[in-house]
């Protein structure tokens, strides 16, 4: 490669063109010989065409050298055909290729006369990587014939390969059915460009068989609808020349969501007489729930109570006297079936209503026929006036006996009361101080459906023990009293104001909260979670009395449906009822694992409606579409203001690959070791209080302690795994199970927020019963990502010197109400508000205050309300419960420069 091609008779018009060029009269001399010696050689031409046919033609190509590829180590070859040729060689990037690399054939072609050569060269590969990164390596075929010359194609060679690691694979999930889905894939980079194909459950995907599945441009799979059949493993096939790569496999579950069937009939009473029950059912069949779909909401059996007539069955009356013999020489006697009579489905008396006999033993009397007819019709009106009276008595005595049943019946309303649904009701006008949720007085537990408006997902059903509220009702019968509010409104209101009400809901106090509330305001708090709502004073009318709960859910009870980039920040949170009227907006605070910064999220406050959904009600760093709503972010809490209570959560979308999430890392172990054996539990979780929390209750029951200081590590969204490993044991006290190098957690399971107890176990084994001591290093870190490191060095029978890492139990009261709840004494508000609140003549007014205190940002939500000082001061009790500092407030407010500041000291405090 390099050397010139041989030297061989060149056209005549070059070469009288080269010795032209040379220096002189010789040149022009040399060009005038060449001249004419072309001239005669035409001339000669002309003379034998059958020679020299070829001559006047340009060679043209039959075979051009084409692109191709070099894989792994083997050479390729390139090769060209020409006629009429004399002479063909290859250039390869601008210089030729030696002599001795080409492999030359001769042929002529049959059709035309005309010869025909064809040339191969070979192109190595390290031929190609000498001048790799410089430019691209391309070979061109050059061909002479008498007439001129011509050059091919060019032909670029390039290196075959396909690199291991997908740009992005696809992830799990949990889709309900009739949903779309979107399953991402970019393949690894590669020459040539990769192909991708899908499989599910390891059987080729054909769109073409199937119309609900196609693949986008950019290789994503799109299932338009999502069945049943849908649900399997999702591998992407990335191959080319080179090799084939597999993605990780992504499950995705198709689930449907159970609905109830129709009502069955009722069933007979449960007895033929007296009082007993009926029943009807139904099923959470219409559909089914399956791969996880959420289980059916209500009750599946109702109740009733029902009262069956028992029957009577009649009996027969004493017989009458026997009759007079008559002419016949007979007498009768008879009976009546009304002792009793039969009634309510009873049997009717069986046997003879007339008795006769023969009386011819003795002397017949013969009377005349006229007063026998009188008798007998005597007889019968006798007759007919007793059954008349017996109807009226037992008219009589059934109307009374219906009567106490009535009231039997109507009484049991109060046994049935547990088989209602809960209802909210309006508070009647004239009692404008009554509670407005109606309690259920059963006499058994009542179910808490979680929301008080119909939900479309699963949440959690609660259990409401019984309380002073919702106490049972004993046996026997009740009599029902309405007091009136008003009498005893006054002291009611007084004693809230002193004391503190706590309601113990289904998941008890390490998750919900519940107090009662009028006017003067209070707090609820969820122990060691960073949970809380504020009730300002004033914020429920004066005259009304609400009860007020605070819920963390978990995050497996409630579907919250996330896209794309999106990720949960915050806890699950429910306050309320929902509904119920506040002049002023509560503030619900709670913890966030976000880095926030304008340039990489958008951060949504969502709140789920009545029917179940979703929605958007407030975008923080943008104006906000209602005065309903207002979020403070700090670096670790968000503080939501609102006038309606709801379920709240804070939802993130990454905009670029540089937004992190923060992620909490905890190491525990078991306490006690009595095997060999030993594990090492290392968790991921977002770094918020509540997760904390629950994870330290769970490990309390498994016997866990810590065995390491908690560390913070940045979760970027870059799609790329977090990876645990081990390290640096004593190889002659302990070995480790793990058979790879390191455990992986995928990045959509983290960054979604929807896991939260994730977590890797490294299995250890010591040799020895006897080995206490146990010296290694963790290491947690993202693929091209941010990384911590444990150094364990601890005694697995006695050490405990991380126990004091551990969240402490809070001390204090769940719910305060009043005054306890504030640290500002209520008579210092009200002096600042009425100090702050007008414009002050030199600035000095709530504006200033909220500079002083950083959160002059907010000034647009502050001046939409009432009273800008009262938000301010709100907000300064929610950020700042219980251990705020009166000092710095007073401070602050006396650096405003009003008079009035002067009266907020730290004395009266």
């Amino acid at each position: 490669m390099g050397a010139r091609p041989p030297r061989r008779r060149a056209p005549p018009a070059a070469a009288a063109a080269a010795a032209a060029a040379a220096p002189g009269p010789l040149g022009a001399l040399l060009a005038a010989a060449l001249l004419a010696a072309a001239g005669a050689q035409q001339s000669a031409t002309v003379a034998n065409p059958a020679s020299g046919a070829s001559s006047d033609l340009l060679p043209h190509f039959q075979l051009e050298p084409e692109d191709v590829y070099i894989v792994k180590n083997k050479a390729v070859s390139l090769a060209c055909r020409a006629t009429p040729a004399t002479q063909i060689y290859f250039k390869c990037n601008g210089e030729w290729v030696h002599q001795g690399d080409h492999v030359t054939q001769h042929s002529t072609d049959r059709s035309t006369g005309l010869p025909v050569m064809e040339v191969r060269i070979e192109v190595t590969r390290q031929q190609v990587e000498k001048i790799f990164g410089l430019e691209e390596y391309w070979c061109q075929c050059v061909a002479w014939s008498s007439s001129g010359t011509t050059k091919s194609q060019k032909a670029f060679v390039r290196i075959a390969y396909l690199r291991k690691n997908f740009e992005q694979e696809p992830t799990a999930r949990e889709v309900s059915i009739e949903q779309g889905i979107v399953l991402p894939c970019r393949p690894p980079e590669g020459i040539p460009p990769a192909e991708v194909e899908w499989l599910r459950n390891e059987e080729l995907v054909d769109p073409e068989l199937d119309a609900n599945v196609y693949v986008t441009p950019e290789h994503s799979l799109v299932l338009r609808q999502a069945r049943l059949a849908d649900t399997a493993n999702y591998t992407c096939v990335a191959k080319n020349i080179v090799a084939r790569r597999r993605s990780a496999s992504a499950a995705i579950t198709v689930y449907v969501n159970g609905g109830w069937s129709t009502w069955t009939q009722w069933s007979g009473c449960s007895t033929s007489c007296g009082r007993g029950w009926q029943k009807r059912s139904r099923t959470c069949t219409n559909p089914t729930p399956l791969n996880g779909g959420a289980f059916c909401e209500g009750q599946n059996v109702q109740k009733t109570a029902c009262t069956t007539l028992c029957p009577v069955d009649g009996a027969w009356s004493e017989w009458s006297k026997w009759s007079e013999c008559g002419a016949e020489c007979t007498h009768w006697r008879s009976r009546e079936c009304s002792e009793p009579a039969p009634r309510n489905g009873g049997r009717d008396c069986h046997g003879p209503e007339l008795d006769t006999r023969n009386c011819t033993s003795e002397l017949c009397t013969h009377a005349a026929p006229g007063a026998e007819d009188v008798a007998l019709y005597v007889g019968l009106v006798a007759v007919a006036v007793c059954l008349v009276l017996l109807l009226l008595v037992g008219v009589l005595v059934y109307c009374r006996k219906k009567g106490g049943l009535d009231a039997d019946v109507a009484d049991s309303s109060i046994l049935t009361a547990g088989f209602q649904p809960v209802s909210i009701k309006p508070s009647k006008a004239d009692n404008p101080s009554l509670l407005t949720i109606q309690p259920d007085l059963s006499t058994t537990t009542m179910t808490y459906q979680g929301s008080l408006c119909p939900r479309q997902d699963g949440p959690a059903k609660l259990q409401l023990p019984n309380g002073h509220l919702l106490s049972p009702l004993g046996a026997g019968r009740h009599t029902l009293h309405h007091s009136s509010p008003a009498a005893e409104g006054a002291d009611f209101v007084a004693q809230l104001s002193t004391q503190s009400y706590f309601r113990s809901l289904p998941r008890g106090t390490n998750n919900m909260a519940y107090g009662t509330f009028n006017f003067l305001g209070g707090r609820l708090m969820i122990p060691n979670t960073g949970i809380s709502l504020l009730i300002p004073p004033d914020a429920i009318p004066r005259g009304k009395i609400y009860e007020v709960y605070l819920t963390l859910h978990k995050q497996e009870e409630v579907r919250l449906p996330l896209a794309g980039c999106q990720t949960l920040l915050s806890p699950i949170v429910s306050c309320g009822p929902p509904g119920v009227l506040l002049t002023r907006p509560a503030i619900l605070a709670m913890g966030h694992c976000v880095e926030a910064s304008a340039e990489n999220w958008s951060i949504r406050l969502k709140k789920q409606s009545c029917e179940g959904t979703w929605e958007d009600v407030l975008q923080l760093g943008a104006e906000p579409c209602t005065e309903l709503y207002y979020c403070q972010l700090e670096a670790q809490a968000c503080y939501v203001f609102t006038e309606q209570l709801g379920r709240f959560a804070l939802v993130g979308e990454s905009l670029s690959m540089a937004a992190s999430k923060r992620l909490k890392l905890v190491l525990f172990a078991p306490a006690a070791c009595p095997s060999l054996e030993y594990n090492i539990r290392v968790y991921c979780l977002s770094d918020t209080q509540d997760v904390l929390k629950e994870v330290i209750q769970l490990e309390k029951q498994l016997g866990g302690q810590l065995i390491g200081a908690p560390r913070v590590l940045h979760f970027k969204d870059s799609y790329h795994n977090l990876r645990l490993s081990i390290h640096d044991m004593p190889s002659s006290l302990w070995k480790s199970k793990l058979l790879a190098s390191y455990q992986e957690i995928p990045f959509y399971h983290i960054w979604s927020g929807l896991q939260p107890f994730l977590h890797c176990t490294f299995t250890l084994e010591r040799l020895s019963t006897s080995t206490c001591e146990l010296a290694c290093k963790i290491w947690v870190w993202q693929v091209e990502g941010d990384g911590q490191s444990f150094t364990v060095n601890f005694n697995i029978a006695k050490d405990t010197r991380f126990s004091d890492w551990l969240v402490p139990d809070e001390v204090g009261t769940p719910a305060l109400v009043g005054p306890s709840a504030f640290k500002i004494p209520f008579l210092i508000r009200q002096k600042i508000i009425s100090s702050l609140d007008p414009p002050g003549t030199r600035g000095a007014d709530w504006r200033t205050l909220a500079q002083k205190l950083n959160l002059d940002s907010h000034l647009s939500f502050f001046a939409s309300k009432a009273s800008p000082t009262a938000m301010i001061l709100n907000l300064w009790e929610a950020r700042h419960f219980p251990n705020g500092n009166l000092s710095q407030l007073a401070a602050a407010v006396a650096e405003v420069g009003k008079q009035d500041g002067a009266l907020f000291s730290e004395a009266e405090c």
